[in-house]
């Protein structure tokens, strides 16, 4: 393995990071809460115990079961896709680095709940008077970082990582 491949590597410290605080946050929050059960933290930020059957921020939650294979395939696809686009990467990219190891760690928290429960575990939830945004988790949260991160790579980084790289 050259050394570019084994510095590209090293990102996914990050990514066990997100792993281990993900897997950590669900267990503590479901030996201590019974699902449905919200505990107010804020006037706008509550602890609520949610399975999810679907996708981020429930999507699809109510197809039937289906959905757990399908997504847990797609996770697992996107997963050695990232881990091959990681080892892919030039020097001067920390910063996709960082928001690939993101992805991935979240992906990879999700599908363990998904394959092992069948659900994925949501506690986060950010609510205000009646609005209420769907509960989420740890893992959720770094995918969505993550995902902003390249998309302001794509836009904004990119070009520049090129032109000094030819």
């Amino acid at each position: 393995m050259n050394e570019q491949v084994r510095k590209n590597l090293s990102w996914l410290w990050l990514s066990l990071l997100v792993i281990v605080l993900d897997l950590l946050s669900k267990n503590i929050v479901s030996s201590k809460m019974v699902l449905g059960q919200s505990i107010e933290v804020l006037p706008v930020f509550s602890w609520t115990l949610a399975h999810n059957y679907g996708a981020a921020f429930s999507f699809l939650h109510d197809a039937g079961g289906w959905q757990r294979w399908f997504f847990a395939g797609i996770a697992l696809v996107v997963s050695v896709g990232i881990v091959w686009w990681l080892k892919t990467l030039q020097a001067n990219a920390r910063f996709l680095a960082l928001a690939l190891a993101l992805v991935l760690g979240g992906a990879i928290g999700n599908l363990y709940d998904r394959i092992l429960l069948g659900y994925v575990v949501d506690f986060i939830h950010v609510h205000y008077g009646s609005w209420n945004f769907p509960a989420f988790n740890i893992a959720d949260s770094a995918i969505t970082v993550g995902a902003i991160m390249l998309v302001i790579d794509s836009l904004f980084l990119e070009k520049k990582r090129q032109a000094t790289h030819v």
